[in-house]
């Protein structure tokens, strides 16, 4: 029985068991009459707390109650094992590499035709949808790629920052040579550059390559091999190290607002953090440099909010969702985590330096495997970044990560 089976299988099973309990730790009756209704996120406390302190204002009969943990393995995680426990709250996270999961477990409301999905985008609704049923509510996409500190670079003697993936090399090459790390990029998950050269090498081969591969008609060596190679040269060019493999992603971004790293693997959350630690650094964002100079970037609509099947607080989970994906509450949201937000009735304020990065939203010069990939997204993404850390230690070869992703394919 595959990894995917396996976990949806004992998430039911483990529902039908707590069936007669579920719901009794996701919200209850609170004091003076009012409803307290969970929320579990991977956005910290202090993102959500300005939205949490807006609705209940609005809703005074019902009180949040907020936990979180970090994207992308952890979070996933403790979901499910609140799942298994019978104590998932009210509304959480739906994410790409769970979504199967959750749907098929059937573990998510359907929220196809609710009236707060009206003003979100095609694109993002679709993204979390199966078989044409919507389960969750995204109101933005992303894109990301490589920031530098221009600064840096110029005492470098670069102007231009380089789209080819040689050039890039080059580089860093010479940061390193003159004392500077040039690059970091955490691979505590799927690195972002990897997304990137694999969505670029896909629309080289006229795009749909994901589905040919799931279909049988390719290999996943038919995708994949060419840009883990590319990618592989930072480690044998010497250029990162591979001690990147324990590095959080919040770690790489102190020790570029420190100063201690040129160039880091980055998406729009990290924009915030980053003028306010170090609002004088001179930032620019670019395309993942790539073998024919033809920038790509790593992104996907936004993990969506979904409501757990098993509340015992519809209304009240649907009255949250409606204010979160309310005009007053995807402007703050904006503004609070610089998102690119989609949704029809607001203009998204854009930082200068995510330009580039809307510009790629555009262009469709984006992609996520995990998004493109249409079932066991779970165990997949668990082989992949399995797979690819064993590459950057040198234990495995590019060819080899995709004949692991073929095997679990076909064992799932």
């Amino acid at each position: 029985m595959s990894l995917l089976r396996r976990s949806v299988a004992t998430l039911a099973a483990a529902a039908a068991v707590l069936a007669g309990t579920a719901g009794c730790g996701s919200g209850s009756e609170g004091g003076g009459g009012k409803t307290k209704l969970s929320f579990f996120s991977w956005e910290n406390e202090q993102t959500m707390k300005p939205l949490i302190d807006a609705f209940e204002k609005q809703n005074p009969g019902i009180d949040i109650e907020f936990s979180t943990a970090p994207p992308v393995a952890e979070y996933i995680s403790t979901l499910q094992t609140r799942l298994v426990s019978g104590t998932a709250a009210d509304v959480f996270v739906i994410a790409a590499e769970n979504k199967t999961n959750l749907v098929q477990g059937g573990f998510v409301k359907d929220l196809t035709g609710k009236p707060f999905m009206a003003n979100m985008s095609k694109f993002n609704t679709e993204a979390w949808s199966v078989d044409g049923k919507a389960y969750g509510m995204s109101i933005s996409s992303w894109s990301a790629g490589i920031l530098y500190n221009k600064d840096v670079l110029a005492k470098a003697g670069v102007t231009e920052f380089p789209t080819k993936w040689d050039d890039f090399i080059a580089l860093c090459q010479k940061l390193k040579a003159a004392g500077t790390t040039p690059y970091y990029e955490s691979a505590t998950g799927l690195p972002l550059s990897i997304a990137a050269l694999v969505g670029h090498e896909n629309a080289r081969q006229g795009g749909g390559v994901d589905a040919q591969i799931f279909a049988g008609q390719k290999k996943f060596g038919d995708l994949w091999t060419g840009p883990l190679t590319t990618y592989n040269q930072l480690f044998t060019s010497g250029v990162m190290t591979k001690d990147v493999v324990g590095l959080k992603g919040e770690q790489i971004v102190d020790e570029f607002t420190n100063g201690r790293v040129a160039m880091i693997a980055a998406g729009p959350w990290d924009v915030p953090t980053l003028r306010q630690k170090a609002p004088d650094l001179n930032l620019v964002f670019a395309g993942v440099p790539t073998p024919d100079g033809k920038p790509f970037w790593a992104g996907a609509a936004s993990p969506g909010w979904a409501i757990n099947a098993k509340t015992q607080h519809e209304k009240e989970a649907e009255a949250f969702l409606t204010y979160l994906g309310s005009k007053e509450a995807v402007t703050l949201f904006n503004k609070e985590t610089a998102a690119m937000t989609t949704t029809s009735d607001v203009t998204p304020v854009v930082d200068k330096v995510l330009e580039p990065n809307l510009q790629a939203l555009k262009e469709g010069a984006f992609y996520l495997p995990q998004i493109a990939w249409p079932r066991v997204q779970d165990a997949l993404n668990t082989e992949m970044v399995a797979q690819i850390q064993l590459m950057i230690q040198g234990q495995a070869k590019p060819e080899d990560v995709a004949a692991a992703l073929d095997n679990r394919l076909k064992s799932s």
